[in-house]
């Protein structure tokens, strides 16, 4: 009986001594909340709209779907059977991909390179790369596509090599400032054991770069699984190769016409793998995100 009093007693000591939030600390929290609601609302009328008739997303977008607004299913099985969504599916999922793990894989390599051998033409390899998150992609747009059309890079295989060219300087970036932080002595113990410096990367460093590298495809797959402008440019006038937003966008008729409902549920399609990815290494953003600012 004393020992559940006690128990009941500490219980209430340790209410009455949580800390309570202060009134900026209640304003950052209300904040957040509104940012929370900012991203996600649209989101859900996107998969309310889905439901929809035409007409009816047009002139009521913010109402919830009523017997008389409701198609079902309809506008799903339009867009798939219209728009040969499951093959724009299948090349982004190949495109997103195969760019993510080219440049995870490249961009930790030549930044541990970079970081690592002090010389003047290395640091000038990587101030390139951090200018390339300067340059706007409007101002080599042209020059790219004709450049890609030259080598033969309007393929899916291509836009993989643009998209590594592309995404490389973010990723060096957030790689070199992470292994600036990895501690010399770790590596300079795997070469006293017999490590070559391949070795000593693959085995010590690798491992340690994964809060970094999650990042990195994260960000990286976002991006590329939702871009409309270079598969435009590069591949888009090849019917073979149509990517996910670029069918999206088809739905709209050759006089402006649009298939809203359509392109609502082809957009829920669209929507959930990236999400899915995100939710599943979202932990590491933050940690890889403050890991990859530091300086060295």
């Amino acid at each position: 009986m004393s020992a559940a009093v006690q128990t009941n007693t500490s219980e209430d000591t340790f209410k009455r001594k949580a800390p309570r939030r202060s009134a900026g600390q209640n304003v950052l929290f209300g904040l957040l909340i509104v940012l929370v609601l900012v991203w996600v609302i649209p989101l859900v009328f996107v998969l309310v709209n889905s439901f929809k008739g035409n007409i009816f997303i047009s002139n009521e977008p913010f109402s919830l779907p009523t017997s008389k607004s409701s198609v079902g299913l309809d506008n799903y099985a339009t867009g798939l059977a219209l728009s040969g969504f499951a093959s724009a599916m299948g090349w982004s999922l190949f495109i997103t991909v195969g760019s993510v793990v080219v440049i995870v894989f490249l961009t930790a390599m030549t930044a541990y390179y970079i970081t690592r051998i002090k010389t003047w033409w290395t640091s000038m390899i990587y101030y390139a790369f951090a200018f390339s998150m300067i340059a706007p992609f409007q101002m080599v747009m042209f020059p790219t596509v004709k450049v890609a059309d030259m080598l033969g890079l309007a393929t899916p295989w291509g836009m993989i090599v643009l998209y590594l060219g592309f995404g490389g300087g973010l990723s060096v970036f957030l790689f070199a400032g992470f292994i600036k932080s990895i501690p010399l002595e770790i590596e300079e113990a795997a070469y006293m054991d017999g490590c070559s410096p391949l070795q000593t990367y693959f085995k010590v460093v690798m491992p340690l770069l994964k809060p970094t590298a999650v990042t990195v495809a994260i960000l990286n797959a976002m991006w590329v699984w939702n871009d409309f402008l270079l598969p435009n440019l590069v591949i888009g006038q090849d019917e073979r190769y149509k990517t996910v937003p670029i069918v999206i966008q088809a739905l709209t008729g050759s006089n402006g016409n649009k298939d809203l409902g359509a392109q609502m549920a082809m957009l829920v399609f669209a929507i959930v793998p990236i999400v899915a990815f995100y939710l599943f290494g979202q932990k590491h953003i933050i940690e890889g995100v403050a890991a990859g600012a530091v300086k060295g």
